[in-house]
C-alpha cells in the first residue's frame, strides 16, 4: 500500500502544477503574446471545462483519501471548502458533456467561494489570532496535518484546485465562446 507520506507528496505537487498551470494560462492570456495565445488554444483545443472537471475530480478524491484512508479529521474550514468543491465534480462533470456554454455563470461563482474559503482557512493556519470562527477545539482550523515544499498544506492544496478551476473556466468564457446562447436567425 502506497504511504500518506507519498500520497501526500503526489496531492501537493499537483497542487502546485495546476497553480503553475492557472499563472502561465493568465499570462497567456493577458500579455501581448499572439503566437503563445494559439499555441495554448491548439492545446486546450475547447477542453476546458473537462480538465476543470478532473481538477475538481482530483480534488474531490484527495480530499475524500486524506480523512477516509488517512484518517486526518477535517476542521469545519475544510468541510465548508469541501461543500465548494464536491459538487464542482457533479456541476462540471454535466457541463462537459452537454457542452453547456454557459457554465462560467454557474460554477465560477462556487469555485471563487471555494477559494475565499481556502484562502481564509490559510490565514488561520499561518497567523496566530486570526478568528477561526466556527472551528471547534477538538479539531482545530489552525491543526496543519500536511506541509509540503513548506508552504504547501491541505487549504492550499484546495486554493491551487480552486484557482486552477476559476481560470479555466475563465479561458473558456473568454476564448470566443459566449456565456448567452446564439440569437436565433430570423431569416
Amino acid at each position: 500500500m502506497i504511504s500518506t507520506s507519498t500520497m501526500t507528496m503526489l496531492f501537493a505537487t499537483l497542487a502546485i502544477l495546476a497553480a503553475v498551470a492557472a499563472v502561465v494560462l493568465h499570462a497567456v492570456r493577458w500579455l501581448p503574446l499572439p503566437e503563445a495565445r494559439r499555441s495554448v488554444a491548439r492545446l486546450l483545443d475547447g477542453q476546458e471545462v473537462q480538465l476543470a472537471f478532473v481538477v475538481a475530480l482530483v480534488a474531490t478524491l484527495g480530499s475524500l483519501y486524506l480523512s477516509e484512508v488517512a484518517h486526518f479529521v477535517p476542521c469545519r474550514l475544510c468541510w465548508y471548502q469541501r461543500i465548494a468543491m464536491y459538487p464542482l465534480v457533479v456541476i462540471l462533470g454535466i457541463a462537459a458533456i452537454r457542452d453547456d456554454p454557459g457554465v462560467t455563470r454557474y460554477a465560477a461563482p462556487v469555485a471563487a467561494i471555494g477559494a475565499l474559503l481556502s484562502i481564509w482557512h490559510i490565514g488561520v493556519e499561518r497567523i496566530p489570532g486570526i478568528p477561526s470562527g466556527a472551528c471547534s477545539l477538538d479539531v482545530p482550523c489552525s491543526l496543519i496535518y500536511v506541509e509540503r515544499f513548506g508552504f504547501v498544506t491541505i487549504p492550499t492544496m484546495a486554493l491551487f484546485g480552486f484557482l486552477a478551476i476559476l481560470t479555466l473556466l475563465l479561458v473558456y468564457a473568454r476564448g470566443g465562446r459566449s456565456t448567452q446562447p446564439e440569437p436565433e436567425s430570423t431569416a
